[in-house]
């Protein structure tokens, strides 16, 4: 099937998921399938938005991705609560959807006390920060990010983010399922994915916050924790050969400012073998996860896919785990870009880890399933560090089976080679990750809406 039927396609699909409130665009439904209840897959989520976003300033339609800002702003609480189980100062909802009372829309935020396993989101405020940016870069609209509410938006971010806290590591600190990765997955803590996020937000918000008396105290604590936050990611995040032959030889129990092994970190929670075997020599990533006595092993695509984006990592890392990407293609690419998690978790550990949560059976949805949606990220990443082939190799795989497969959700198995057990069809951020990787090949210039000057 002709590439030009493909994306002419996605584009009306994509244009089918838009929604309207009070007559205006405010954002794209989560999925149309037409087969399967809604659920809350009729809802406009943040994190599914990006793509649309982002897509429809590349397209000359900023007014859709104004009113979203406009609007999940209002839906960001700004008082403190005692009732603990409202949604914080600062946080962003996960997702809204429009109802109607007594002939009036509204707008109905959930901060996922209507999500499975109620945890509220900490990465759709860390978007929202980011397409804000975006937004800017592309319109050269200043007069709406100089504006108060915004501004005050862009501190509550901050502040949720940078609040004290009982941990003294420069990461934020999250439970588990509070990111894309919404079901259990043994990430609670520093899982790299919020870590690759908040990193671009403290960037984006540098760039965004008007240095007036209001803002200089977040000014500061922004410019405070990126250089620590940068050294502990490049460092004590980084796996490669020569990384892994440190570790294994790591001596526990130490004490003291001048302890390498900082973490406690034993040998034996780490699989040496099949790592060492898995790795090739010109490769290398960010881990997981880091906390006392764990380093999570296992590769997260948007994690690590972000961190070249947003330059977290530095050049050599960055190309390190494009050479990783390569050189593993059949684990991480497959017959479906791509894989969100490698390895998946299997038998007992994924019993105890997930919970035996069913969605979540080995390599599939966030337990090693496919993600169509990664594949703007592929791209994005591929071409910033020149090196597109990859990014033509991926889509190619993509435009074999997207639109013949009804855009899914996700992919299950090893090799991405089946249609996802419980994916939806129509999904619109799979829709849109293949049309903005599109765009990002065709004119990379776009990636200046994504990245960020390299540190000299």
């Amino acid at each position: 099937m002709g590439s030009q039927l493909i994306e002419e396609q996605a584009w009306s699909a994509l244009e089918k998921s838009i929604i309207y409130f009070r007559g205006q665009p405010i954002g794209t439904i989560a999925a149309l399938d037409p087969e399967i209840a809604a659920l809350n897959y009729d809802q406009c989520f943040i994190r599914d938005f990006i793509s649309s976003a982002l897509l429809f300033l590349i397209k000359g339609r900023p007014e859709i991705v104004r009113n979203f800002l406009e609007a999940t702003l209002t839906l960001q609480p700004k008082t403190g609560q005692l009732d603990c189980s409202k949604p914080s100062r600062g946080l962003m909802p996960a997702s809204f959807k429009i109802q109607s009372f007594n002939g009036q829309e509204y707008l109905k935020a959930d901060f996922g006390d209507h999500a499975i396993g109620r945890v509220a989101p900490a990465d759709a405020c860390l978007w929202w920060v980011i397409l804000l940016r975006a937004y800017t870069l592309s319109t050269q609209d200043t007069d709406l990010v100089e504006r108060e509410d915004f501004q005050e938006g862009i501190r509550l971010v901050l502040e949720l983010c940078l609040v004290t806290r009982f941990d003294m590591y420069p990461m934020v600190l999250v439970p588990d399922a509070a990111s894309m990765i919404d079901r259990r997955m043994g990430l609670y803590g520093h899982p790299l994915d919020i870590q690759s996020l908040f990193f671009a937000a403290l960037k984006a918000s540098l760039e965004m916050l008007v240095p007036n008396e209001t803002n200089q105290f977040m000014i500061r604590a922004v410019e405070n924790r990126l250089i620590p936050l940068t050294k502990q990611i490049r460092e004590n995040y980084w796996l490669d050969p020569d990384r892994l032959n440190v570790i294994y030889r790591f001596q526990v129990e130490e004490y003291g400012e001048e302890a390498l092994n900082q973490f406690n970190i034993y040998s034996d929670s780490i699989p040496f073998y099949r790592l060492a075997n898995w790795l090739p020599e010109a490769g290398g990533y960010l881990a997981g996860n880091l906390g006392p006595s764990q380093l999570d092993c296992r590769f997260f695509s948007l994690g690590n896919l972000m961190a070249i984006i947003v330059s977290l990592t530095d050049e050599q890392q960055s190309h390190k785990i494009l050479n990783l990407i390569e050189l593993r293609w059949n684990d991480l690419v497959g017959h479906m870009p791509m894989k969100l998690c490698y390895p998946a978790l299997e038998d007992s550990d994924w019993r105890i880890v997930t919970g035996a949560d069913p969605k979540n059976r080995p390599w599939s949805y966030h337990n090693g399933g496919s993600w169509p949606v990664l594949l703007w990220m592929l791209t994005a990443a591929a071409k910033k560090m020149d090196r597109g082939e990859l990014a033509h190799h991926a889509i190619a795989v993509a435009e074999r089976r997207l639109m013949e497969d009804h855009w899914p959700e996700y992919y299950d198995g090893p090799d991405g080679r089946l249609i996802g057990k419980e994916a939806r069809t129509c999904q619109t951020w799979t829709i849109t990750g293949y049309l903005l990787a599109k765009e990002l090949l065709a004119n990379p210039d776009h990636l200046k809406l994504i990245t960020f000057a390299e540190e000299q």
